[in-house]
């Protein structure tokens, strides 16, 4: 019997952890431990596919679970740059690399993807994507603008090893927390 890499394995098959009637649990209850992941993958769709399942993996694995909203939006970054680097970045016979490295202190989550064009570099979003306007009614361009949205930061910068870049965002499940503590 095999399981898909989303549900965890008990010695009596598969349990969903999530579902339609499973309560949506918050950063607070989930603490990260320190983790880096690397990984090559082909530069298909089904590479960025598979980058972004194991990554829903191994954060489950450094304790955000699966069903948290910090766990959902990191895998939707994975999701947006993977699918970034397959559509813009490949280049025939060339893969891209996924890196996830949480913080010592458990705070931040990077995510790193990097392909080997460099000549297509990632542009800012220049506003909000507008529903039923210009922007709202184009099937693509807006990855980044998710991307901007969900992570703390994000940038890109040339591949230091190689020709390429490299586009990374960081993301803090911890910040709305650390903000709502401090004192005025």
């Amino acid at each position: 019997m095999t399981a898909k890499p989303t549900e965890p394995m008990t010695r009596t098959g598969t349990v969903r952890t999530t579902g339609p009637s499973a309560p949506r649990r918050t950063a607070a209850e989930s603490p990260l431990v320190e983790g880096d992941f690397e990984m090559c993958f082909t530069s298909t769709p089904r590479g960025a596919r598979l980058a972004r399942r194991l990554a829903a993996v191994r954060l489950n694995a450094w304790g955000m679970p699966y069903g948290t909203d910090a766990h959902d939006s990191i895998v939707l970054i994975v999701a947006e740059l993977t699918a970034n680097a397959v559509r813009h970045g490949h280049v025939p016979g060339r893969d891209f690399r996924l890196r996830l490295h949480t913080a010592p202190d458990g705070r931040t989550v990077r995510v790193e993807v990097t392909d080997t064009r460099a000549e297509r570099q990632p542009r800012r979003p220049r506003g909000p994507a507008l529903p039923g306007g210009a922007a709202g009614e184009e099937e693509a361009g807006r990855g980044l603008v998710l991307v901007s949205h969900l992570a703390t930061r994000w940038g890109w910068h040339p591949r230091p090893d190689g020709p390429g870049k490299t586009v990374w965002a960081e993301y803090e499940p911890f910040s709305e927390l650390s903000s709502a503590n401090q004192l005025p």
